[in-house]
């Protein structure tokens, strides 16, 4: 079970010392239509992610691994790839591989497109339930398979005494390995996204009412 960052108090390095340590990072998007109230609460966010992560690594170690939804490559390819997907991932990304971690090809491409192809296809609506149904199964087939893809990239380069950041957006399905011990990094800053989000909803449906 994932342990939240604001419940870990000075860990003894002893007590981590030869374990594979993740820190999971939920993936937060903007754009440029965004409004200012949500690109204020989305700037706030990537700088207390980056606060959490540099804390963690000065109470348990450096990231040696750099996990990303969706990348396909490893090394320069795949950062080229992150700065159009998300420039504030991106930067951590760098900052993490300037102190020597690796980005890893995170995903398998024919995999992740799959995926996103049927994703595409459920938010465009059905007449039909039984199309519905289909669809959605062949999307939670290919998103379980996405998953298990992911899992095995973390398991087979990370290794004992290293630490890894997963970036990857909220509400995944990753099983992670039992004995890989898990951090959620979620900062003040995602709880504030939240709640705009959820009120801005609510908003909405009144104005449309």
């Amino acid at each position: 079970m994932a342990e939240e960052l604001g419940k870990i108090e000075k860990p003894e390095a002893e007590q981590f010392q030869g374990k594979r340590k993740l820190y999971v990072v939920p993936l937060i998007f903007s754009s440029e239509e965004a409004p200012s109230e949500y690109v204020e609460r989305y700037n706030l966010y990537w700088e207390q992610v980056s606060q959490h992560i540099t804390n963690l690594e000065s109470k348990i170690n450096r990231v040696s691994h750099v996990y990303h939804e969706v990348i396909t490559q490893a090394g320069e390819e795949g950062i080229k790839l992150m700065e159009k997907l998300n420039p504030s991932s991106h930067q951590i990304t760098i900052d993490k591989c300037q102190c020597g971690a690796v980005l890893e090809a995170t995903e398998d491409k024919e995999l992740a497109n799959e995926a996103m192809d049927w994703e595409r296809f459920l938010l465009m609506g059905f007449m039909s339930q039984k199309v519905a149904n289909k669809v959605s199964q062949f999307y939670m087939e290919a998103l379980r398979k996405r998953y298990e893809y992911i899992a095995r990239i973390v398991d087979e380069t990370l290794k004992p005494g290293e630490v890894g950041m997963l970036i990857i957006r909220e509400g995944h399905m990753v099983q992670f390995p039992q004995d890989i011990e898990v951090f959620s990094v979620a900062p003040p800053a995602l709880d504030e996204i939240h709640r705009w989000q959820r009120e801005r909803l609510t908003t909405e449906k009144k104005e449309s009412e």
